[in-house]
């Protein structure tokens, strides 16, 4: 990677084997996704810097096949709107409002943090120009019924002569859905979708900065939105919202494909999710099981992803103060309020990543059950205080949090784990 850092990626005239590398990454992500492809065809699909450029082109297709449509049936191309769960992540809403596409969205209830397949297709109407589907939601990490959604949607274009088609965010469960669950139905294996997009990075195991896009085929990326160009020495075809970029995150994309294969990534996907089990479990047991509920999925029915509350009345201290504890003790781990319509739930999460071994978890649930006692203990006063900075607006506490992440770190250094625990 370091050898290649200064090489441009789009310069294929000059450096044709990172051409070659793409293809290559975007075929292997294809075929993963079960794309209908013979022994001789290539993917249709393009790395990108990451979920977001994906995201948007995915978007600006579906705007583009629509407004054809719209137009070949003499129909007017105004109020086109986009149908997706209220807990999809920013880059969606980048996506709509940079592209002046409605944000038509299905909410969440307490209990229920993915999309209802029946609710989210009752959404759709004429100007629906795609309808998201996430595996591995921000929140909860939990997988949408994708097949279902497919069916319902599927019935309803037949009906009322529509051809909305789905689009699968799989930013985070691209890479390990395939390998912990590859029966669940989630992929081009439905009708209807038509494009996915995922991260190279997160369970990509690659560093931050690569995502891929791929489609079912090419009816489904109009002329419109493809550029050739022959000013680098031969012709080329481009359909990113980026040109020029470094091309080292896609060689290290690809060097953990090769690396790792199938059998490995399914070792370490596997390995995550029961780690990510048995950290569930044991959080859930903490008090004999009268502290915290568990939000998200276990088993392999989502990513491996850990997300609980406190309890109704099981602590005079919220979970906005657990994590400033855990904080002191070198463990970075959010807390968050739900998506809207939640009436302000707040979570705590984890997302167990490839270097968080067993080891690991056992000292994050040493310090947490250290952080529990420490606050069951604090005087109400000093909770009160807690409770005040948490509540501040972040441009507030921008230069306190500075000054304690520079004592954290020193902290952290001289500490007991040796180095500063950053869980996502």
């Amino acid at each position: 990677m370091r050898d290649n850092l200064s090489k441009n990626f789009i310069d294929v005239e000059e450096y044709p084997a990172l051409g070659e590398i793409e293809s290559r990454c975007v075929n292997i992500v294809a075929k993963l996704f079960n794309a209908p492809l013979n022994d001789k065809e290539n993917a249709l699909g393009v790395s990108t810097v990451g979920s977001s450029e994906a995201i948007i082109l995915g978007v600006l297709a579906a705007k583009r096949r629509w407004q054809n449509a719209r137009r070949a049936a003499g129909k007017s191309v105004e109020k086109p709107n986009l149908v997706m769960n209220a807990a999809v992540q920013v880059c969606w809403e980048k996506a709509a409002r940079y592209l002046e596409v409605e944000e038509r969205y299905w909410y969440c209830k307490p209990g229920q943090y993915a999309a209802d397949p029946k609710e989210l297709v009752n959404l759709v109407d004429e100007n629906t120009i795609l309808v998201c589907a996430i595996i591995g939601t921000t929140y909860t990490g939990e997988y949408e019924d994708v097949a279902t959604i497919n069916d319902l949607l599927e019935a309803k274009n037949k009906k009322e002569g529509l051809n909305v088609q789905i689009h699968v965010d799989a930013a985070s469960g691209g890479f390990v859905a395939p390998f912990v669950k590859p029966d669940l139905k989630w992929d081009f294996r439905n009708s209807l979708v038509c494009s996915i997009n995922t991260s190279g990075h997160k369970y990509g195991l690659a560093y931050a900065g690569v995502g891929y896009l791929v489609f079912r085929d090419k009816s489904f990326l109009p002329d419109e939105i493809v550029f050739t160009v022959n000013y680098l020495g031969s012709p080329q075809i481009s359909f990113t919202l980026n040109f020029s970029k470094s091309a080292v995150q896609v060689i290290g994309s690809y060097y953990q494909m090769l690396r790792l294969g199938k059998n490995g990534f399914k070792a370490i996907m596997s390995n995550l999710t029961q780690t990510a089990d048995y950290l569930a479990q044991t959080i859930e047991s903490i008090d004999d099981g009268k502290r915290f509920q568990m939000i998200s999925k276990t088993s392999g029915n989502g990513l491996p992803l850990v997300a609980w509350q406190l309890k109704q009345g099981a602590a005079k201290w919220d979970e906005f103060a657990l994590v400033r504890i855990l904080r002191q003790r070198g463990w970075i781990v959010p807390a968050y309020t739900m998506a809207p319509h939640c009436d302000g739930m707040k979570l705590v999460r984890v997302v167990v990543r490839e270097d968080f071994s067993r080891s690991r978890c056992e000292s994050l649930i040493k310090d947490l059950k250290a952080a529990i006692k420490t606050l069951d203990e604090m005087p109400d006063a000093v909770l009160e205080h807690h409770k005040k900075a948490a509540e501040k607006p972040h441009h507030e506490r921008k230069h306190q949090n500075e000054t304690h992440i520079k004592h954290h770190e020193k902290h952290s250094l001289q500490g007991k784990h040796g180095k500063t625990h950053a869980v996502c």
